[in-house]
């Protein structure tokens, strides 16, 4: 019976992104793009983090796939969007920017040897296996690594596909507001990204390796660069809402609407479980409460997630 339920459990895992990707395929407008970016994902998945994963038994080339998962798709939307060429060259540009900043990055660490051993957060994930019975490696690593992909083939394609398929000749101001928001987040997370390294190098040449960083934007959140890239998705979904109207207007069935809808409001609750939760800020702090012995006092003076002056109770 326990055996049965956490193949369910497992299974129940997958759910939304079937779901979502069975509402793309059904749309008369995005069933075509929808399918090219699934086969793309897959096969680049499989090569670039599946079998890697296999031999060597570690997930961080997660952070290889996802991130260029996002290239994949910001040249499939420029190749085939049919929609407004500004909004689609402004849509297409995003995910390329997004997706070769980490993208890169990602290629940077590989290339050092970072990623010769498992990241901290997946070595989280082998704890929750533990705590929840799953003892086989192989199957737990092939599990989460789809889930990665599932997620590139589903909710986080749908604003990319929605806005690069709206035929309206102009940018409405709602439209300006959300690309202008993501720009700013954007460079948010990577200030932050920067405070961070420069402090660590810094720690480092004075040879005081467990410090906290607390400069910056660290001093209003303990991880202002996992806020910044919610919000980033956040800018996203509200630069995606006047293509999604457009859609309503025509003769796309208003039940699938209706889950284009719905699916992409729920881009902001995946990414927040993700950044917080799953792979983000707790993950994380696990780890540096062993290795930094000022962690407990930053963790009663700063908050976690969303920025402020004052610690939230």
């Amino acid at each position: 019976m326990y055996k049965h339920k956490k193949i369910f459990d497992r299974v129940l895992g997958y759910a939304p992104f079937i779901i979502c990707f069975i509402i793309l395929y059904l749309s008369e407008t995005f069933n075509v793009i929808s399918s090219i970016n699934g086969l793309t994902q897959l096969i680049l998945f499989i090569i670039v983090v599946s079998i890697p994963a296999f031999i060597t038994k570690r997930m961080s080339y997660v952070d290889i796939g996802w991130p260029w998962g996002l290239v994949c798709i910001g040249v499939l939307v420029l190749i085939n969007g049919e929609g407004y060429w500004i909004r689609k060259y402004i849509i297409s540009g995003m995910y390329l920017i997004a997706g070769l900043r980490m993208g890169i990055g990602a290629i940077i660490l590989l290339k050092k040897g970072y990623l010769n051993k498992e990241l901290s957060r997946y070595e989280y994930q082998r704890l929750r296996w533990k705590k929840s019975g799953y003892s086989n490696i192989d199957i737990s690593l092939q599990y989460e690594i789809m889930i990665q992909c599932l997620a590139n083939v589903t909710f986080l394609a749908l604003p990319a596909i929605i806005q690069s398929y709206n035929p309206q000749d102009f940018i409405s101001p709602l439209e300006i507001f959300g690309y202008l928001l993501w720009l700013v987040f954007l460079i948010i997370e990577h200030l932050a990204d920067l405070q961070k390294q420069r402090f660590l190098r810094k720690a480092f040449l004075e040879n005081k390796k467990k410090q906290v960083c607390n400069v910056g934007l660290w001093k209003y959140s303990r991880h202002p660069n996992y806020f910044a890239e919610w919000m980033v998705w956040n800018c996203l979904i509200i630069s995606s809402l006047p293509s999604l109207f457009y859609f309503y207007s025509i003769e796309e069935s208003k039940i699938i609407w209706i889950g284009l809808l719905i699916s992409l409001i729920y881009i902001s609750k995946i990414m927040y479980n993700t950044l917080v939760y799953y792979t983000g800020a707790i993950p994380s702090e696990y780890y540096s409460k062993q290795k930094r012995p000022d962690y407990s006092e930053i963790q009663k003076k700063t908050n976690m997630f969303f920025p402020g002056v004052f610690r939230k109770k």
